[in-house]
């Protein structure tokens, strides 16, 4: 499986809710801007997470 055939939201993200919550962020993510849907806005980096 690459890394562009599922994407990361936040617990309470509008337009996914049934994905698998995981307790940490894959190697590949190195930014926020790394993820791309709008429920991760409300951060201002990977270290608010």
């Amino acid at each position: 499986m690459s890394s562009g055939d599922f994407s990361i939201h936040t617990e309470t993200c509008d337009e996914f809710d049934d994905g698998m919550p995981i307790s940490s962020l894959p190697d590949e993510v190195t930014s926020i801007d790394d993820l791309d849907c709008e429920c991760w806005s409300g951060f201002e980096s990977l270290d608010d997470i």
